[in-house]
């Protein structure tokens, strides 16, 4: 919204030209989001005390965890509503808001927002345990999906073939899977991170390091020179892609002070979901869905750690980790929930980098 206000204005002070740059609406995006978590959390931290929106801790579930976890009842949860308040904010300000992608990747993450807050409504305000039936959130995140896929399909020049990472040239035509595979990318990105948000900070923190990952890619796929001469898909008005990555980075680096150990709140579903969708949608947007298993890397090993489990349980009839999502697994080997969090943090930065220096493998 301010480039439309501000940027005309630079033949009376040249100083607004620089509205005009997509690096520097994203560090303004980044920073406003950034601010907005910090002044506005001790308000919703205070509000969800209030309406009683306290994390119920299950001992029927397990009761090692709940041995482990039940200093956490009672701490507030859908904090992710502060988290959705800062990206809509800083994205509504500082991005070019008739940007298509813009307006697609805000639709999925508000989206997904609602799908998230019915489910910790559920759950908390009514105390059913179960939250909304896996069903009804999985057709919520189908739906968004398709839509996007659809969206992709007859009103953009994005391509269905697909790129990948480390593979020079190589592109694999999904042709009239892509609608499926799109649904695959989405609501996969946003169980994972759903799944990852066990211990404090954890998520949220390897939330940050995926958008500043997918923010840099945005630009680049925006920038005609740039793309060009790393052999990258170009997408013109994707760079604003960035603005809105960093919008997310942002806000999660302020929902972290609040939710670093010993968290002060949680983001629930509410934000878990909508995060993660927002960057399956992302991935999609710029081409970079495959980069994601690496970009995303602590997501994926969370996700995959559960389905491993079940599998392992139904035809070994035993358990391959001692608990699952794996974070659970070293929680049960006695180490702090401290340095599982930072632990993770690390391998997730590492897995950033090395996803960005496929750029110049392409």
């Amino acid at each position: 919204m301010l480039y439309y206000i501000f940027y005309p204005l630079r033949n009376l002070w040249f100083g607004f030209n620089v509205f005009k740059y997509i690096t520097f609406r994203a560090a303004m995006a980044s920073l406003t989001a950034f601010l907005i978590s910090l002044a506005a959390g001790p308000f919703v931290i205070r509000w969800l005390k209030k309406m009683n929106f306290g994390e119920n801790i299950r001992r029927d579930h397990v009761e090692s965890l709940y041995d482990m976890q039940k200093h956490k009842k009672g701490t507030p949860t859908m904090g992710g509503i502060l988290i959705i308040l800062a990206i809509s904010v800083s994205t509504l300000l500082w991005a070019d808001v008739a940007n298509q992608y813009v307006l697609v990747a805000m639709a999925a993450f508000l989206w997904l927002g609602l799908v998230g807050f019915s489910d910790d409504y559920t759950k908390v305000l009514r105390k059913h345990n179960q939250g909304l039936a896996p069903g009804m959130k999985l057709l919520a995140q189908v739906i968004l999906g398709s839509a996007v896929a659809l969206y992709i399909i007859f009103f953009t020049p994005i391509p269905r073939a697909l790129t990948v990472p480390f593979v020079k040239g190589f592109v694999l035509n999904l042709g009239i899977f892509y609608v499926l595979f799109v649904v695959l990318v989405i609501t996969s990105a946003s169980n994972a991170v759903n799944l990852t948000d066990g211990l404090d900070g954890l998520a949220i923190g390897c939330t940050v390091i995926a958008a500043l990952s997918y923010s840099i890619l945005s630009y680049v796929t925006g920038h005609f020179k740039l793309s060009e001469y790393l052999n990258v898909f170009y997408l013109p008005g994707g760079g604003e892609l960035a603005v809105f990555c960093a919008g997310v980075a942002g806000a999660g680096l302020g929902f972290l002070w609040f939710n670093s150990h010993p968290a002060e709140v949680f983001m629930g579903d509410t934000g878990s979901l909508a995060l993660g969708g927002a960057i399956g949608v992302v991935a999609v947007l710029i081409k970079k869905e495959l980069l994601l298993f690496l970009v995303g890397g602590i997501f994926v090993i969370e996700a995959l750690s559960v389905v491993l489990q079940v599998i392992w349980v139904k035809t070994k009839k035993r358990r391959l980790f001692l608990m699952s999502p794996i974070h659970h697994h070293f929680q049960h080997l006695k180490w702090s929930e401290s340095k599982i969090t930072i632990r993770f943090w690390i391998v997730a930065i590492v897995l950033a980098l090395l996803s960005l220096s496929t750029l110049k493998l392409q």
